[in-house]
């Protein structure tokens, strides 16, 4: 049985996350409805990221086995054909190893965090990105991000409701630099807790806004504790850029 990979885009807004569930519209449901459609089979795709309502990609990595082997641009094509007028499109499909999982075989996931550090209302960027009224230092934000980077216990930056077995995880990068009035926060990691982006983001807005120190982020962590986190930054302005393998 063909397994396809494919790359995905979305527009997480009108979205309650990506996988399936039984009272609201998903990424996964959408697509797994397009496939239906496309080869009548109702099959599971496995995406490599389960984001969380209004959470957006640019480059979302999912699998799916069918029973046809297909042209690699019908697939694209058709699948986009019957995903109107989702925002969802799927940017490229291709034939991989029966082994390919584009959950498990992935090595690194990449995320990007807008921040709009304006007074005026967002108008293109509405529910696109977190506007953030008050001064942020972007300086302090990167400086402090840093005690955040490596293997730690990351409990104060993870969702009551993570479902993962163990809060330890080894994040890559977490980067804070300013372009004019946008604050860009990049991460990379093999692996995320529930929210642990956006727990880290909104107590990083804390140490822009001078709020913390510099060091309150590593206290933040040192205490392994949820009460310890800043308010959790809001799901506009997360990306899922890109998946390693």
């Amino acid at each position: 049985m063909p397994r396809y990979k494919l790359i995905i885009e979305y527009d997480g807004t009108p979205f309650l996350g990506w996988q399936t569930q039984t009272d609201g519209l998903t990424v996964q449901g959408v697509l797994t409805a397009a496939i239906e459609a496309f080869t009548a089979e109702t099959v599971m795709v496995q995406g490599a990221g389960r984001t969380d309502a209004g959470v957006h990609a640019r480059g979302q990595v999912a699998h799916v086995d069918l029973a046809k082997e297909w042209d690699i641009d019908t697939v694209r094509d058709a699948l986009n054909k019957h995903l109107r007028p989702h925002p969802v499109a799927i940017l490229s499909a291709e034939k991989v190893p029966e082994g390919f999982n584009a959950r498990t075989s992935a090595t690194r996931r990449h995320y990007l965090y807008r921040i709009s550090n304006r007074r005026p209302d967002l108008a293109l960027d509405a529910g696109r990105a977190w506007r953030v009224v008050r001064p942020l230092d972007a300086a302090a934000m990167h400086a402090s991000a840093q005690a955040l980077v490596g293997h730690h216990d990351f409990t104060t930056f993870r969702a009551t409701e993570c479902q993962a077995n163990s809060p330890l995880k080894t994040l890559d990068r977490l980067d804070v630099a300013r372009d004019r009035d946008e604050i860009v926060i990049r991460a990379a990691a093999r692996s995320f807790l529930h929210s642990q982006v956006r727990s880290m983001v909104g107590s990083l807005e804390l140490v822009g806004a001078g709020k913390w120190n510099v060091d309150d982020l590593a206290k933040a962590l040192a205490a392994h504790d949820r009460k310890a986190c800043g308010p959790i930054a809001p799901p506009d302005g997360l990306y899922l850029m890109r998946v390693e393998y």
